[in-house]
């Protein structure tokens, strides 16, 4: 995966590069906006670790410039903040961001976040989830979901899963979904991970984002959820 890092802050940056940059090819960094859009152009990468809130801008002016302007391949953006104010989650998401994880994340972690942004999954830091769902559950932001997601409704429908109209089956993820109908029909983890060609311990994170997102006990519960719902 080829990884550009945008923050203001160089030491920051070594930081990352040090804690991440044997697992990742880092293509480019920058500590401006007007250097990161420029520079996300020339590099191409599939991932753009991205700041909020810098002296010249910030994220979403980031995702503005590389979104408007002429680029080939819009790239995938996690932001990596220390914030975790909702209204920052809510704009850089609203944006056009596939994650948002804040700078308290470990390296395993964030490696782990950028591979899942990258295979088209939705990452938050666990409370952060939250301000995202509340959002996006409301009816007047409901149309800015439906333009995110609407290419993975055509692929579901493409495959012969039915958009459902629920807000909770619209939070969530592509990868999610796929889970939930794996474990709906009883594979066990292992088996899920080798039917997505992803780790158990990932699978493990899906699982426990699902029970989260639709507020179910344990896995039992989840099945007959899934199954009210044809999800299976």
């Amino acid at each position: 995966m080829k990884v550009f890092l945008v923050d203001d802050h160089s030491v920051f940056r070594a930081g990352v590069k040090a804690e991440i940059g044997k697992a990742v090819d880092i293509v480019g960094e920058a500590g401006t906006v007007l250097d990161a859009i420029t520079n996300i152009r020339n590099t191409t990468p599939d991932v753009v670790l991205l700041d909020v809130h810098m002296p010249d801008g910030g994220g979403v002016a980031v995702i503005q410039g590389v979104v408007n302007g002429s680029v080939a391949t819009i790239p995938k953006f996690l932001a990596l903040s220390v914030s975790d104010a909702a209204e920052d989650v809510i704009s850089v998401i609203r944006s056009g961001a596939r994650g948002y994880v804040t700078k308290s994340i470990s390296g395993p972690e964030l490696v782990d976040a950028i591979a899942r942004v990258y295979d088209g999954d939705a990452v938050f830091s666990p409370r952060l989830a939250g301000f995202v769902l509340d959002a996006f559950a409301r009816p007047d932001a409901r149309a800015g979901v439906g333009v995110v997601d609407a290419p993975e409704r055509d692929k579901a429908v493409e495959q012969g899963h039915p958009p459902i109209d629920d807000p909770i089956v619209d939070a969530l993820t592509r990868r999610e979904l796929e889970v939930l109908r794996l474990l709906a029909r009883g594979y066990t983890y292992k088996e899920i991970a080798g039917q997505l060609f992803i780790s158990i311990k990932t699978v493990e994170t899906h699982a426990s984002n699902i029970l989260r997102k639709t507020q179910q006990s344990n896995r039992h519960a989840l099945t007959r959820w899934a199954h009210s719902r044809d999800l299976d």
